[in-house]
């Protein structure tokens, strides 16, 4: 298959299997007053599907160096189904529905960076890079789709109807891959303990320095998309949104801005070099934080416009990072590398919504400004620890 063509297929594959990403935030202002939940359960539910995500793919990832790829992804696709529809199903309150956010969170474990994996392993080297950012670039229009898919169901239907519409999407992913990727031989067997030794990464200083600002960049992002639609409403609701700007077309034109603002900033790094490129979207988007919290009352197309700059830079080193990251990895590391960088990315993509929950509550609650303004305060702190690890473990280490 041309190169081009399969970058294309599994980037819709991820695409696909993001239909539930925001099954929870982008109907959280639904479920705050259906089930009566305070910032900080919000920020669990939310978090929990990283936590599902966190406790998975240190195995399915590095088992890609032991098993093709593909398989693992397919595997995912219908753990990712099962979770979508037993949200739809069963979510009844905070409890429910923080397991099935768990187990939809497995699900993107085993099919996110196991696709990139299987895309990569099928590419020539000098094709690499671009996919990458192609590819993780393609998150960005996945997660934007699954606001605009779950909101617009939901409009229709209620929350079931906008969560069910979401199911749909991990079947859809299932039969692009078995279908348009061939099986591929197996990669040499390694002892099992070998693969899953995460050891060597820890000592690979510039993979590390890469994995550890992804980390800051997830604790920020993740937790911007978890709350972009409650804290829109808000803003709404104290100066009103023109007729013709819905909130969650909004949040999902945001979101999906983030597929070119992430190829751009590759581009540029490959031009400047990625540690500074990284260096500078991060210290930015760290400025941008807390004047988007802060913003709520103000009119709402200049909270809009804001909204849409943020967006740039909140994704805008997301594929740098990660290329880093695989360009970094030593032969046959590259799953354990990759499973590091999910693993600790999304360990604070998981406490990302958790601490800024709190937040939102000890400033007073969901419909507080001060509230929205300490949450996006603290994504500010958060990414800009990235800046710091970037410079301090990428010293000496080539770009």
């Amino acid at each position: 298959m041309n190169a081009s063509v399969m970058i294309g297929a599994v980037a819709a594959a991820l695409v696909a299997s993001l239909a539930g990403f925001a099954t929870f935030s982008a109907m959280l202002p639904t479920f705050f007053d259906l089930w009566h939940l305070t910032g900080s359960e919000a920020g669990w539910v939310n978090g929990l599907y990283y936590g599902g995500y966190m406790a998975a793919v240190p195995v399915l990832v590095s088992l890609t160096d032991r098993i093709d790829a593909r398989r693992i992804f397919m595997i995912g696709a219908v753990i990712a189904t099962a979770g979508a529809l037993g949200f739809a199903w069963h979510a009844e309150g905070f409890w429910s529905a923080s397991f099935w956010r768990f187990v939809s969170g497995v699900g993107l474990a085993g099919t996110y960076m196991t696709g990139l994996r299987a895309l990569t392993d099928r590419l020539p080297e000098a094709s690499r890079t671009r996919a990458v950012a192609f590819y993780t670039a393609s998150f960005s229009i996945g997660t934007g789709a699954s606001f605009w898919l779950t909101g617009s169901f939901e409009a229709m239907g209620g929350w079931q109807v906008g969560a069910l519409a979401a199911a749909a999407g991990p079947p859809l992913a299932f039969l692009i891959m078995a279908f348009c990727l061939k099986p591929r031989p197996a990669p040499p067997r390694r002892p099992l303990r070998q693969v899953l030794d995460a050891r060597p990464v820890l000592s690979n200083r510039p993979a590390m320095s890469f994995i550890l600002a992804y980390a800051a960049h997830c604790f920020e992002l993740m937790s911007y998309r978890a709350w972009l639609v409650a804290y829109l409403a808000f803003a709404a609701s104290l100066a009103a949104a023109p007729g013709w700007l819905d909130v969650t077309a909004l949040a999902t034109f945001v979101v999906m801005l983030g597929l070119p603002a992430s190829i751009l900033g590759n581009e540029l790094a490959r031009k400047y070099g990625r540690r500074r490129v990284a260096i500078g979207i991060m210290l930015g988007s760290a400025l941008l934080a807390p004047v988007f919290g802060f913003a709520a009352g103000l009119p709402f197309l200049l909270v809009a416009t804001i909204a849409t700059i943020y967006g740039i830079f909140v994704t805008g080193e997301s594929a740098t990072l990660t290329a880093g990251a695989v360009v970094a990895a030593r032969k046959g590391e590259q799953g354990v590398t990759m499973a590091m960088h999910s693993f600790i990315g999304f360990g604070f993509a998981m406490i990302g919504p958790l601490i800024s929950g709190v937040m939102l509550d000890l400033g007073g609650g969901k419909q507080s400004t001060l509230g929205w303004g300490l949450c996006f305060a603290t994504l500010a702190l958060g990414v800009a620890l990235g800046p710091l690890v970037l410079w301090l473990l990428g010293r000496r280490a080539d770009d």
